[in-house]
């Protein structure tokens, strides 16, 4: 006899449910979605099981829906996340990040001597890679690789 399925994180009204992330990246997409700056109720998990990623994280913010910009910006530190739209406690639409072409403002360059290091200047990169991620600097044209990257 299959054992009934259990939700490991209580449901939510409205809202979204970002899925599939990495354990360790949890805290790196909720400070690139600036969850730790808004009101809304958040409840997230973490080390929970997962068949695809070993230990996965999981986040529901309630009464709050991305932008597809914001969506594709996760996929830096969780190309797998699965988002999910919640209206009445149903799964209304299902979303799959993608890697965006570029990305501004979100990494920081890893050459030291890149201007974006010690000027104010808004970082910018080309996405040479979507499978393991890679960027190239749009100033100093150095690539920044997932292992290397910092999230800003």
């Amino acid at each position: 006899m299959k054992e009934p399925k259990q939700l490991m994180v209580s449901a939510i009204q409205n809202g979204t449910v970002i899925d599939h992330v990495p354990a360790k990246n949890l805290f790196k997409v909720i400070q690139i979605l600036g969850l730790d700056h808004i009101d809304n109720q958040i409840t997230f998990g973490t080390n929970l099981e997962s068949k695809k990623l070993g230990r996965k994280a999981i986040i529901k913010i309630s009464d709050k829906y991305f932008e597809d910009d914001d969506i594709n910006r996760i996929a830096l530190v969780a190309p797998d996340a699965k988002l999910n739209i919640i209206r009445d406690y149903e799964v209304v639409e299902k979303k799959v990040v993608e890697v965006p072409d570029a990305i501004t403002g979100i990494a920081r360059c890893m050459n030291p001597q890149c201007i974006t290091n010690f000027e104010q200047v808004t970082t910018r990169f080309r996405v040479v890679s979507k499978k393991n991620v890679s960027l190239k600097c749009h100033y100093c044209e150095k690539i920044t690789s997932q292992e290397n990257m910092q999230i800003i």
